[in-house]
C-alpha cells in the first residue's frame, strides 16, 4: 500500500535545485527499460522530486525486493481509484515517474517506509501483471523543446501561477514558508509547474493532467486554472466558517450583554416599564371575562413573557399573540334592528325583481324578531355571475343593523387560509374567519363567504373540510383556531354564502346550508335595473346629467338585445359607461351641449350589433319547430331542423349536439316508426328514409333532453309533409311511449319565447305550478298550453292533424302509447 506519509514531503530545503534536462538528447538514446512497477495511492510522483511514502500491499513489498537486489529503479505510476485494493492495469495511469529507490526503512507491523527521487518522465508501453508483482515496459517521456527560452506568454503565465500560489497560501496558513519562498524564485517554467503541482495539496486527477502535459506552456495554462479554482473553494470554505464563528460569537456577546443589563436594570430599577406592561395585558385579561380555560391560557402566556428578555424574539411573539387575543371582540354584540316594512323597502330599493329571494330574506328578519337567539340560518345564495347575490348580502346586514364582512374564498386551496397557523411557524397569524371577525368588530357580524364553490384542496389540506365546523351550528360554539387555540364562539354570526354552482361543493359543506336559488334576470328585469339604477349611477359617476345625457328606453333595449348577452347586468352596465365617456368627450371637446342615444344612433357609438335576437320564421315550414333552450345567460329559442330524403335508413345529428340530445333525437325515431299507422305514415320509413336532425348555430354545444317534444313534431310534420305553426313553441321531454315529461328553466324559456314573438307554448303538464314565477306581463302576452302526450302535441303544433292509413290490426305490432281523448285547453294566466 502507497499511502501519503504526514508530512507528505519533504521540506522545501529537500527540493534540490534542478534543471529539467529531458528534452536532451542524452534522454533521446535511452532504450525501453522493464522495470518492478508501483501504484501509488493519493499521490503523484514528479522528475527530480524527493518523496517518502509507505508501503503495505504484499506486490508493491515485493516489487521493492526486486528493486533492491537490481539497479534500485522503480516506475511510480498514480493509481486512477483509490479504493480499490488490487488494481488491474486498467486502473493505473499510462504516464509516470522512473525513480531511484534511496532508503527503505522497515516500520511496525507489516508496512515499510521508502524514500525516493524522480529521475525522469515515462509512458508505459506494456503492463505485466502475471508474476508476483507489477512490471512495466516504459520508456522516456520528455518534455517538447520551447521554440524560445521564454516567451511573452510563458512569462506571462509564470507571473500569474505565482501570484496565485501567493493567494492560495493566504488561505492555507500551514503552508511552509520555505516552499513559498522556492516557488516565487522559481524561473524556469517546467521547473515552476512541477513544484507547485508536486508540493500543493491538489487532486490526484489535476497534478496527473499536469504531469501528462508535454508542452511547458501548456502546462503552466493548466495549473493557472487549477489554482483558481482551488482559491475560489477555498474563499467559499473561509466565508462559510466565517459566517459560522461570527453568528456563534454575536449569540454568546448578545446573551452576555443581555445578562449584563439585566443585572443592571435590577441595580437602577429600570423593570417598570416591563412590569407596568405586564399589568396592562394583565387587566385587559381580567376585564374580557373569559372562561376558566381561555383565562388560563392567555395568563399562561403572559407568566411566559414575564420571564423572557424584553427584547428577544420569543418576546415578540407572545406579544403578538397576546395583543390578536385582547383585540378580538369577546363580548362586544351589535343589537338587531329589524324592522320587516323598513326592510322590504330597503331590498326594494337595492335590487330590482328577486322576489323569491326577497321574501326568504323578509322571513329570516322576521323569525330573528321573534327568537333572537335562534342559531344554524345559514344561506346560500346560488346563481350565475351579475345577479346581485353580494350586494344581497350587504343589504341584509343594512337592513338587521349589523356588521358586515365579505371573506373571499375563490382559490383558497390551503385549510390554514381558515383555521390558521401554529404559533411555531414563523409570521404565524389566525385564519380568514377569526381576521373576518376581528376586522368586524363584533362577535354577531354578518359574513359573506364569497365564492364558496371554487374552494380547492392540494398537499396541505381541504379548506372545505376546515368550513363543515364554522358552518355547523352544534361545533361553531366553540370553534378553535390553529393560532389563538383558545375557543370562540361564532355561533351569534350570521353567515350567508353565495356560489355560481352546486356541483363542486362538497355534499357535507352543502347540507349545512339552506339554498336560494337565483335565476338569471329577465329582459324586462334588465331593463328595469338598467334605467332605475345603472343609467343614473354611471351618469353620475362620469359628471353626467340628466340635462345633458339622455339615454332612451329603445336604446337600452338595443343594448340588451344587440350588444349583450348575460344572465345578470355587469356588461351592461359597462356598456352604459362605456356610452358616459363617449358623451363626456363630446361635451368636453365642445362637439356638442347635450348627448341623446336613441336606438337609432346607438351603432355610432358602440359600433355594429354584436348579437342576433331570436325572432319566428315569417312563414309555416316542413320539418322546422321552435323549441325553447336554458343556459347560463337566460333563455333562448332553439330551432330544430329535420329533413328527410330517399335512402337505407340513416339518421345523421348536427349541430353539437350531447350525448342526452342524441337519445332523444333515437327515442323520436322509435316513437314515430310505433306510431306511423296512426300518422299515415310509411311504416318502413326508417328503411327506405335517411333522416337528418340539424340544431342551427352549430358551434354552440347543446344538450339535455328538453328538446324531445319539437324533435318528435318535427320528425312527424317532415314525413307527413305537414307544415308546423311558426307562432307556437314548445318544451319537454318526450318519452318512448310517447309522454311529456316536466324540464326546468320555464322562466328563463318563457322569457325566451316571449321575446321571439311566438303566441303559444306548449308545455309538459307537470310544469303547470311553475306557472306562477314567469312575470305577469309574459302571461299576459302568451297561451300556455300543458300537455301530458305527443298526440296533443301534434294537435296543436302542426296545420292540420295527419290521417291515419287503413291497415290490417293483424299486421300491427305496436307499443301502446297513452292517449287523452279529451283535447288540450289553452291556460292563461
Amino acid at each position: 500500500m502507497a499511502t501519503k506519509n504526514s508530512s507528505k514531503t519533504t521540506t522545501a530545503a529537500k527540493v534540490i535545485d534542478i534543471k529539467i534536462k529531458e528534452s536532451s538528447s542524452a534522454d533521446r538514446e535511452i532504450n525501453q527499460v522493464k522495470l518492478p512497477a508501483i501504484g501509488l495511492r493519493g499521490l503523484v510522483m514528479f522528475p527530480k522530486m524527493v518523496l517518502n511514502f509507505d508501503v503495505g500491499r504484499k506486490k508493491s513489498l515485493l516489487a521493492l525486493n526486486e528493486v533492491v537486489k537490481h539497479d534500485q529503479k522503480v516506475f511510480l505510476v498514480a493509481q486512477k481509484d483509490l479504493i480499490t485494493d488490487d488494481p488491474g492495469p486498467d486502473m493505473l495511469y499510462k504516464i509516470g515517474v522512473v525513480a531511484e529507490v534511496k532508503q527503505i526503512l522497515r516500520s511496525s507491523g507489516d508496512t515499510v517506509r521508502v524514500l525516493v527521487e524522480g529521475l525522469y518522465r515515462a509512458k508505459t508501453v506494456e503492463f505485466y501483471n502475471d508474476g508476483a508483482y507489477f512490471e512495466a515496459l516504459v520508456e522516456p517521456h520528455p518534455l517538447k523543446k520551447l521554440k524560445i527560452e521564454k516567451t511573452v506568454l510563458c512569462s506571462a503565465l509564470m507571473r500569474t501561477v505565482k501570484s496565485q500560489v501567493q493567494d492560495y497560501s493566504a488561505l492555507v496558513p500551514r503552508m511552509p514558508r520555505e516552499l513559498l519562498l522556492n516557488i516565487i524564485s522559481c524561473d524556469e517554467p517546467v521547473e515552476l509547474a512541477e513544484m507547485v503541482a508536486g508540493n500543493l495539496n491538489f487532486a490526484v486527477a489535476d497534478k496527473q493532467s499536469v504531469l501528462e502535459q508535454s508542452n511547458p506552456t501548456r502546462r503552466l495554462e493548466i495549473l493557472n486554472d487549477i489554482l483558481e479554482n482551488e482559491i475560489s473553494i477555498l474563499s467559499v470554505e473561509n466565508e462559510i466558517f466565517d459566517r459560522v464563528k461570527d453568528q456563534m460569537d454575536k449569540n454568546q456577546r448578545e446573551y452576555f450583554l443581555r445578562e449584563q443589563m439585566k443585572i443592571i436594570s435590577e441595580e437602577l430599577g429600570d423593570t417598570e416599564n416591563l412590569q407596568d406592561e405586564l399589568e396592562h395585558y394583565r387587566q385587559k385579561i381580567d376585564k374580557l371575562g373569559l372562561n376558566q380555560e381561555s383565562s388560563e391560557k392567555l395568563h399562561k402566556e403572559l407568566d411566559r413573557l414575564s420571564k423572557m428578555p424584553g427584547n428577544s424574539q420569543e418576546a415578540s411573539v407572545i406579544r403578538g399573540y397576546l395583543d390578536t387575543c385582547l383585540e378580538l371582540p369577546w363580548n362586544i354584540a351589535t343589537t338587531d334592528k329589524i324592522d320587516i316594512a323598513k326592510s322590504r323597502k330597503q331590498l326594494d330599493k337595492d335590487h330590482y325583481g328577486l322576489k323569491k329571494v326577497k321574501e326568504r330574506i323578509l322571513e329570516l328578519l322576521a323569525v330573528r324578531k321573534l327568537a333572537p337567539d335562534i342559531k344554524g340560518q345559514i344561506i346560500c345564495l346560488v346563481g350565475p355571475p351579475g345577479v346581485g347575490k353580494t350586494s344581497v348580502a350587504k343589504s341584509i346586514a343594512a337592513s338587521m343593523g349589523r356588521k358586515y364582512t365579505r371573506l373571499s374564498l375563490g382559490g383558497v386551496r390551503d385549510e390554514a387560509d381558515i383555521r390558521g397557523h401554529r404559533k411555531t411557524y414563523v409570521g404565524a397569524m389566525p385564519g380568514r374567519i377569526i381576521n373576518a371577525v376581528k376586522l368586524a368588530g363584533s362577535n354577531n357580524p354578518l359574513i359573506l363567504l364569497d365564492e364558496i364553490d371554487k374552494m380547492g384542496n392540494d398537499f396541505r389540506g381541504d379548506p372545505a373540510s376546515a368550513m363543515l365546523e364554522v358552518l355547523d351550528p352544534e361545533q361553531n360554539v366553540a370553534f378553535r383556531d390553529h393560532y389563538i387555540e383558545i375557543p370562540f364562539d361564532l355561533s351569534n354570526a350570521l353567515f350567508i354564502a353565495t356560489a355560481n354552482n352546486m356541483d363542486t361543493i362538497p355534499a357535507p359543506l352543502l347540507d349545512r346550508m339552506e339554498v336560494i336559488h337565483l335565476s338569471s334576470y329577465t329582459r324586462e328585469e334588465k331593463f328595469h335595473i338598467l334605467r332605475s339604477f345603472l343609467y343614473t349611477k354611471q351618469s353620475k359617476r362620469h359628471g353626467l346629467n340628466t340635462r345633458t345625457f339622455k339615454l332612451t328606453d329603445d336604446a337600452i333595449y338595443a343594448i340588451l338585445d344587440f350588444y349583450t348577452r348575460e344572465a345578470g347586468v355587469r356588461e351592461a352596465e359597462r356598456t352604459i359607461a362605456s356610452l358616459c365617456r363617449k358623451a363626456a368627450k363630446k361635451i368636453v371637446g365642445k362637439e356638442e351641449k347635450a348627448v341623446r342615444i336613441t336606438a337609432a344612433n346607438i351603432g355610432e357609438y358602440l359600433g355594429p350589433k354584436k348579437y342576433r335576437p331570436d325572432f319566428i320564421e315569417k312563414e309555416d315550414c316542413v320539418g322546422l319547430v321552435n323549441g325553447l333552450a336554458w343556459t347560463s345567460v337566460g333563455g333562448e329559442m332553439l330551432q330544430i331542423e329535420l329533413a328527410t330524403m330517399p335512402g337505407s335508413g340513416k339518421i345523421e345529428l348536427t349541430g353539437s349536439l350531447g350525448d342526452v340530445m342524441k337519445e332523444s333525437a333515437r327515442i323520436c325515431v322509435s316513437l314515430v316508426r310505433t306510431l306511423s299507422t296512426k300518422y299515415g305514415i310509411d311504416s318502413d320509413f326508417y328503411k327506405n328514409r335517411d333522416i337528418h336532425i340539424h340544431a342551427p348555430e352549430g358551434a354552440v354545444p347543446k344538450d339535455g333532453p328538453s328538446a324531445g317534444v319539437t324533435m318528435s313534431t318535427a320528425l312527424v310534420s317532415a314525413l307527413t309533409n305537414i307544415p308546423v305553426d311558426r307562432t307556437v313553441a314548445m318544451t319537454g321531454e318526450i318519452s318512448l311511449r310517447g309522454r311529456v315529461l316536466p324540464i326546468g328553466g320555464l322562466k328563463e324559456k318563457a322569457m325566451a319565447a316571449y321575446r321571439a314573438g311566438v303566441s303559444t307554448v306548449v308545455i309538459p303538464k307537470d310544469n303547470e305550478p311553475d306557472l306562477a314565477e314567469i312575470d305577469e306581463e309574459v302571461l299576459n302576452a302568451l297561451t300556455f298550453i300543458p300537455v301530458s302526450t305527443i298526440d296533443e302535441v301534434l294537435r296543436i303544433a302542426l296545420k292540420e292533424y295527419p290521417q291515419p292509413q287503413s291497415v290490417n290490426i293483424d299486421e300491427m305490432t305496436t307499443i301502446p302509447v297513452i292517449d287523452h281523448n279529451d283535447a288540450a285547453t289553452p291556460l292563461r294566466q
